[in-house]
């Protein structure tokens, strides 16, 4: 492994200013290994190595860059057990969600992204104007821990397909995963500086990419405040920022529904990745009269959630990511319980047999208000709040009432009435009845969930500028 160094100019590089940072295993708390910490001047060198290829990769073919893709896929399934244990290790998924979810999105990703490239249309003629849609120029992408290959192949994938040049800052909780899937582009052949990879942390790596003079675009996914900070510190050179930020996403169960299908599987949907989703369903609303019954289902669904060791074949839930986000979480249960909401499940503290890792008992809290601030604030860990409500009308304005608007979810027997529900979300999705999987759907927010939209084709428009030539043809 290359842990203590960055790639950067097709090589691996030692740092400027030699500095490190230990990684943790959330399981035991303890470090495994340690990365080395960037500075502005790492920055500034793989600024400059992007900024150097971009001549030669933006006018490469689509062919070689399908044919580079490819190879990427082919070298990633070969190493595909070592992005399961090293995802497992650094943020705390069980071996299991690790090797069927966290892993399998990185070629998941990839490969609807070759098929998109295959058939999209970068120049279109209109009338005697040439619409071209080019790469943007040199890229700085900022990566999360909580989905971390995903997010890595849904920014480094597109910006490759478009012809792009960049610079990856993965977060310092939970890199492995990076530093790997360089070594994969590495082998895959990627042209030198056309990717480039500065291990830091937001406030020194993360500002001195986004506020780069030669970085065209921030291609950002995190918290709805670090968000803030990267566009605030692109503003000074107008560059474009696209940005996956929080949620706090509502799954509203109609009168018609089967609840305890409907309600054991938004149980599932809030708990999975111990929370960790920016699109988990954490905000259950219900019909108020149906209250009772619902808390049955949810408590039962969540104590089928084994909590433990992520390398035991029987856990169900890893731990937290860190000791910032245990603390966080512990705070708003207490908070909830402090503010009156009736505790189902779960509660404060760590389950019961684990004294050590960022274990998080599930919570389930019923009768929320719509004003307390396990309600309104994203909670991050296996933590589902129940609301009720009197009408369609009701829960249509409770379910908006909030600063985010990543995905919202509705349940109900009556498909033309979920449609109907569906089209008054202020959200960036809306997933009707827990459908499948859809790797051609975008992904984005609205309000204060970001701007812009992430997988396939609308992936890769973000990656793209838009230029016309007119007079192209003749009138």
């Amino acid at each position: 492994m290359n842990n203590d160094k960055f790639y950067i100019d097709g090589a691996w590089v030692a740092p400027v200013s030699p500095a490190f940072i230990d990684v943790i295993d959330p399981s035991t708390e303890e470090a495994f290994t340690r990365i080395a910490l960037g500075s502005a001047a790492d920055v500034d060198k793989a600024v400059a190595a992007a900024r150097a290829a971009f001549p030669a990769f933006s006018t490469s073919s689509r062919a070689s860059r399908i044919a580079l893709l490819r190879k990427i896929v082919e070298i990633y399934e070969r190493r595909y057990e070592e992005f399961v244990h090293a995802i497992s290790q650094e943020m705390g998924a069980p071996l299991s969600l690790a090797r069927d979810a966290q892993a399998a999105m990185g070629p998941g990703h990839l490969r609807e992204l070759i098929k998109t490239l295959e058939t999209y249309e970068f120049e279109e003629l209109r009338g005697s104007t040439l619409i071209v849609r080019e790469p943007i120029g040199v890229c700085g992408l900022i990566t999360p821990w909580n989905w971390p290959i995903n997010q890595i192949a849904c920014k480094v994938g597109p910006a490759l397909a478009a012809g792009c040049t960049m610079v990856l800052k993965p977060s310092e909780i939970a890199p492995i995963d990076a530093l790997l899937f360089a070594e994969v582009l590495h082998e895959a052949g990627v042209p030198k500086g056309v990717f480039n990879l500065v291990n830091g942390d937001g406030p020194t790596v993360g500002a001195a990419l986004s506020a780069h003079p030669d970085v065209d675009m921030m291609s950002f996914t995190g918290s709805t405040r670090a968000g803030i900070q990267v566009a605030k510190a692109a503003a000074d050179t107008v560059k474009r920022v696209s940005q996956e930020l929080g949620g706090k996403s509502a799954n509203i169960l109609l009168p018609d529904v089967d609840f305890r299908q409907a309600v054991t599987k938004g149980v599932a949907g809030c708990f999975g990745n111990s929370g960790q989703s920016c699109n988990a369903p954490t905000r259950m609303f219900v019909p108020a009269a149906r209250m009772d019954e619902v808390k049955g289902y949810a408590k039962a669904a969540a104590e089928t959630f084994k909590v433990g060791d992520p390398r035991a074949a029987d856990t169900k839930l890893g731990p937290v990511v860190s000791q910032v986000q245990f603390d966080k979480i512990q705070d708003l249960i207490q908070a909830g319980i402090d503010e009156g909401a009736e505790l189902v499940t779960g509660g404060t503290g760590r389950p019961e047999g684990l004294n050590r890792g960022y274990f998080v008992r599930p919570t389930i809290f019923a009768n929320v208000r719509h004003d307390m601030r396990i309600a309104r604030e994203e909670i991050f860990g296996p933590v589902l709040t129940i609301l009720p409500y009197d009408s369609v009308e009701d829960v249509v304005r409770m379910a908006n009432d909030t600063v985010y608007g990543l995905s919202s979810y509705v349940q109900s027997a009556d498909l033309e009435q979920a449609r109907k529900v569906a089209a008054q979300m202020r959200a960036g999705d809306v997933r009707i009845n827990y459908p499948a999987w859809d790797w051609g759907a975008p992904f984005g927010g609205y309000k204060q969930s970001g701007n812009g939209r992430e997988y396939s084709a609308f992936g890769l428009e973000e990656f793209l500028e838009t230029k016309a030539i007119i007079g192209y043809a003749a009138a």
